[in-house]
């Protein structure tokens, strides 16, 4: 299927809705972003894996609220397809993520595992996650391109351990999924800091000894709400990823995205 294939996508209606999730973001701008560039990624031959890393639905912020896109043709000119797919779902009041889990959208191994810390000690959050995310790692196997989609990005040290760890990635899961033979791809949200912090983060990932022989990308989106797409790339992945994503930005996405 052509990145630019034109389709409209009916949502399904059998699908199981997850209402305990962060399915308030489902459809947004980020999404679209993150879609948009693994579907470029698979249009160039490269399987994917997508873990959206699901916490339970917060209600103190208005988050999510990034859909007036879907109102503007500067951004289906990027991709009409996945524009009317994901337009299908909001304006039909379907945001969970299941909708997205379609082949129209994207075809991929999804997991979506609600990650839920709430009420639980901090003995029995290290459990949870360890086996939440082992059940990944086998569902994530043999895909060339995974990707995951924290709500904040690369975990801080002020959230390791804490309740709120749920919201980031840890780099030795970052560096499981690598093992595995994945060119690894993170979403990282951008908080009140200069783009330097956020490379230097993924050269210091970099410098892992888990990370043998990876090599690093960082492509920003810079419309409406400020995101990075970070990339560890496998030696085998290489000529492709960074052709896939070169031509990606000479087309109608060349206008929001950057690479840093």
């Amino acid at each position: 299927m052509s990145q630019q294939a034109l389709f409209l996508i009916i949502p399904r209606q059998e699908v199981l809705r997850k209402k305990t999730m962060q399915n308030r973001y489902t459809g947004d701008i980020g999404d679209f972003s993150k879609l948009g560039l693994l579907r470029a990624l698979q249009a160039a031959g490269l399987s994917i894996g997508l873990n959206w890393y699901l916490t339970p639905d917060e209600t103190h912020n208005t988050d999510g609220r990034h859909v007036d896109y879907l109102k503007q043709e500067k951004y289906r000119a990027c991709d009409p397809g996945l524009w009317l797919g994901l337009k299908a779902i909001v304006d039909g009041e379907n945001r969970e993520v299941s909708y997205m889990e379609d082949d129209d959208i994207l075809r991929a191994s999804f997991f979506s595992d609600c990650l839920d810390f709430r009420g639980k000690k901090k003995a029995k959050r290290i459990d949870d996650r360890a086996e939440w995310f082992e059940k990944s790692l086998s569902k994530m196997a043999s895909n060339d391109i995974v990707c995951v989609d924290p709500d904040n990005g690369l975990v801080v040290p002020s959230a390791k351990g804490r309740p709120k760890e749920n919201k980031y990635v840890l780099p030795e899961e970052l560096a499981a999924y690598y093992a595995q033979g994945s060119t690894v791809v993170y979403y990282q949200h951008k908080a009140r800091r200069k783009d330097p912090f956020y490379t230097d983060q993924l050269e210091k990932l970099l410098r892992r000894e888990d990370l043998t022989g990876a090599s690093g990308l960082s492509l920003k989106f810079e419309k409406v709400s400020q995101r990075y797409y970070m990339f560890l790339i496998q030696p085998r992945h290489k000529e492709a990823v960074e052709k896939a994503v070169r031509d990606m930005l000479v087309t109608a996405w060349g206008d929001h995205f950057r690479l840093l």
